[in-house]
């Protein structure tokens, strides 16, 4: 039996037959390797999401905090997606309004209205004499017997010049202006739209504002989230020495801690959107009777799925930013002597 084992080890006949299935070892090493590290980091993950559920209250006092620190830019940036839907309805309905010369005959400003319809760019005009614009004021503003004691109608005729919804643009409508600027019969021109222009200053301003506010917040999340990890460091401080003693890398350390601070920014972010939901809720119902009263069927305008999605995104990456900021620096001054 001896002999033949030693016969079996020395011939090289058998080692050339356990050849090819040794090229089969390797790639199936390749393999389970491949698998073994799938299967640690998904080990790696659920033990830390565990962890975090092992303490609900300091778990949730930090998603709170990152929640309402996204919460505040994503608010602000709803806020700006609504009040750009509601002056883009404005502006497409931009008027041009020209006061025409007083004492302008009705025949000489219908003819003036019939030559600026034909302009490009224009849906129509509009005329309105002096005597509709003054039956229209007095029943408008209620100075009926004020009125009647005027010796004369002091307002002008009216051409109200209605772009087409192609040219209702703010710099569309301005071009307009000036091109009915040069006319003589005109003696003044009101732009209706200028305010709507202030207004998408005042938006542009505020979106900016937004990206700073969201900027600052972001680079607070990061603190905090790197905070909490180096407490988290500290407290396993003893774990971890042990496991560098038994030959544990500094990669296979630290990858709890980034799970750790990933779960941190994904539930802060889930969160931050369950708060922007339910303040949308909330102010739904006052909006809606608000522009009923303007006769308008504006609703509020949530986060859309792809919003959704790119919030818990925005979350998860500062979460896993802030910890990896900190992880390999605590880990490096954490060795075994």
């Amino acid at each position: 039996m001896t002999k033949r084992r030693l016969k079996a080890l020395t011939d090289p006949a058998p080692a050339r037959k356990e050849a090819a299935p040794g090229a089969r070892l390797r790639k199936q090493s390749f393999r389970d390797r491949l698998a073994s590290y799938r299967s640690h980091h998904r080990q790696v993950g659920m033990d830390s999401f565990k962890r975090m559920l092992r303490r609900p209250a300091t778990t949730l006092m930090t998603w709170l905090v990152i929640a309402i620190a996204l919460a505040l830019p994503t608010g602000l940036h709803v806020g700006l997606n609504n009040v750009n839907a509601l002056s883009g309805g404005w502006e497409g309905a931009a008027r041009l309004s020209l006061f025409l010369k007083k004492g302008l005959a009705d025949g000489d400003a219908q003819a003036l209205a019939g030559q600026l319809s034909s302009v490009e760019g224009v849906a129509k005009v509009d005329y309105i004499s002096p005597e509709v614009a003054l039956d229209e004021f007095r029943q408008a503003s209620g100075f009926g017997k004020v009125l009647d004691e005027l010796d004369g109608n002091p307002l002008p005729g009216l051409l109200v010049v209605t772009p087409l919804h192609s040219h209702s643009s703010a710099e569309a409508v301005v071009a307009l202006e000036a091109q009915f600027k040069s006319l003589p019969a005109v003696d003044l021109i009101k732009l209706d739209m200028e305010w709507i222009q202030r207004l998408n200053s005042i938006t542009e301003l505020l979106a900016r504002m937004t990206l700073a506010l969201a900027a600052m917040l972001g680079l607070g999340v990061l603190l905090i989230v790197g905070n909490t990890i180096k407490l988290a460091i500290e407290g396993r401080r003893d774990e971890i020495l042990v496991v560098k003693l038994v030959g544990g890398t500094n990669a296979f350390v630290r990858r709890p801690f980034l799970y750790t601070g990933l779960w941190y920014g994904l539930g802060g972010g889930v969160v931050a959107w369950l708060l922007v939901q339910a303040g949308l809720i909330w102010l739904s119902g006052p909006v809606s009777r608000l522009s009923a009263l303007y006769g308008s069927e504006f609703s509020l305008l949530g986060l859309g799925f792809v919003d959704s999605l790119l919030l818990w995104l925005f979350g998860a990456l500062l979460g896993l930013g802030g910890a990896w900021l900190v992880v390999g620096r605590e880990l490096r001054a954490i060795e075994p002597r």
